[in-house]
């Protein structure tokens, strides 16, 4: 008896995926629920999980092949159907090669790849389907898979992460589908990164899915064990050096979600004429209103109260008042939403991705903040349905997170408006007081609006963010507006 595992619907506007990598190849067993491959769509990239459990005996589609909805990817039966010299339709993720055989196995090692044959933020940790690796020498950086590494050799990464029994140093090819599934996957830039860095692996408690250890845990592990510098007269940061990208000197297709990025940001630069205004707010009042509320917010919800959410608010309140930077155009008409649909531009290791909050203009502060806090942390886990990524009217992008000023956001269609959100910095500020020009340190920020001057003029613009200039410096949020 066997069960064919089909694509199935990933959303309303999905009609096919790409298959990127099988986690699964002919001949292993598969539980239920157990994911079996991975498919990228224009919106999200999702794991396929098998309904049966039983005997991978059967690959339909290979790796990078474009199925629709409904068609078959793979067959699962008691083990009868499939031979034992049968190939999987798909490679596996890691060349056969002896190690060192070249000094770049594939460009599967770039982490932010989505169609490298590594997994990707939000994949459930699987099984490792290369064959095992001889263990690398520490001049050989760039060859650290994540594979048991033998007892008798070196080690070049701590061992901690392999929670297994010692695998023997002779040990067949065949062997290495006995690792556990619940040992969490490291990549090897992560691998290389905490090596440079001198990090032990095994101390560190990954933020990534199932517990996976990313780049920014290792880079937080290395800030806190830094050594205080003597106290001097002036303050100063800790450096802390950018680890060297493995992705130097090599070339690697683009993904699915990268090309879809890239067709969808020229054609909106065809299509429509664009065009930034750009305002200095003073949000001094907003940091004070924050800074009384965070502890008593975190406490409550578990989630940090930031900027964002009061930037969000105050641009829903004025798209309800100038409803054109909201609309879009069909034709030769002007489409006026009746919702405030906002997307959240998200920094993901496959690339920027946009959930959207829903119906934002009843929403208070702190609902805001607890749903932005809920889609990042889903999208970046790759938990996200495809039409949680779809019907977006405006879209807010902080690009202040990374420490920018302000930059020129593309507006991508259908919409007509995207607002950058620039680093909140104190610096000294010329202001008025009882009738005099004083010098005062003020915490300000810049905001850039990106807009399709087809329909929004540059006084429109300026009318939208006057109206948040003017909500921000007052801080005027009541009771209902916070939602505390």
């Amino acid at each position: 008896m066997s069960t064919n595992i089909i694509l199935p619907a990933l959303g309303e506007s999905v009609t096919e995926g790409t298959v990127t990598r099988w986690l699964k190849k002919v001949g292993d067993s598969v539980a239920v629920d157990e994911p079996i491959v991975e498919i990228s769509t224009d919106k999200v990239d999702t794991e396929v999980p098998s309904p049966v459990a039983g005997v991978l005996e059967e690959i339909f589609a290979n790796e990078d092949d474009v199925v629709a909805v409904g068609a078959p990817l793979a067959r699962i039966g008691d083990g009868s159907g499939s031979a034992a010299s049968a190939a999987p339709a798909a490679a596996e993720p890691v060349a056969a090669a002896p190690v060192a055989a070249a000094p770049v196995v594939e460009p599967v090692v770039a982490e932010p790849v989505v169609a490298a044959p590594v997994p990707v933020a939000g994949s459930e940790i699987v099984t490792p389907v290369a064959p095992p690796t001889p263990a690398v020498a520490p001049e050989s950086p760039v060859l650290e898979v994540p594979q048991p590494v033998a007892a008798a050799a070196p080690v070049v990464v701590s061992p901690p992460v392999l929670a297994e029994p010692p695998v023997a140093a002779p040990a067949a090819p065949a062997s290495v589908s006995a690792a556990a599934p619940s040992t969490p996957y490291v990549s090897p830039i992560v691998r290389k990164l905490a090596h440079d860095r001198g990090v032990n692996l095994g101390t560190i408690v990954g933020t990534g899915i199932g517990g996976r250890i990313r780049k920014e845990d290792v880079l937080s592990a290395v800030s806190t064990a830094s050594t205080p510098r003597p106290a001097t007269s002036v303050p100063t940061v800790a450096y802390v050096p950018e680890a060297v990208s493995e992705l130097r000197g090599t070339r690697v297709p683009m993904s699915r979600l990268r090309k879809v990025i890239a067709e969808r940001a020229v054609a909106s630069m065809v299509s429509t004429a664009q065009l930034t205004t750009v305002v200095e707010v003073d949000v001094t009042s907003v940091s004070e209103l924050r800074d009384s509320l965070k502890d008593g917010f975190h406490a409550r919800t578990g989630n940090k109260l930031t900027f964002l959410p009061f930037f969000v608010k105050a641009a829903v309140d004025a798209l309800q008042a100038f409803p054109i930077i909201n609309c879009t155009v069909q034709g030769d008409d002007i489409v006026y939403p009746a919702v405030e649909n906002v997307s959240i531009a998200v920094d993901t290791e496959r690339g920027l991705l946009t959930p959207v909050i829903k119906s934002a203009g009843g929403k208070s502060v702190a609902a805001l903040s607890a749903e932005i806090a809920d889609l990042a942390a889903r999208t970046r886990d790759n938990k996200l349905t495809p039409d949680e990524l779809a019907g977006g009217t405006f879209t807010v992008t902080n690009t202040g997170s990374r420490g920018a000023l302000f930059d020129t956001p593309v507006v991508f269609l259908p919409q007509s408006a995207i607002l950058g959100l620039g680093t909140v910095v104190k610096r000294p500020v010329v202001m008025s007081h009882n009738g005099a020009d004083v010098i005062a340190i003020r915490s300000m920020v810049y905001l850039a609006l990106s807009y399709d001057h087809r329909i929004i003029d540059g006084a429109d613009a300026a009318r939208f963010l006057g109206a948040m200039k003017a909500r921000l410096e007052s801080g005027s949020f009541n009771s209902a507006d916070l939602g505390l």
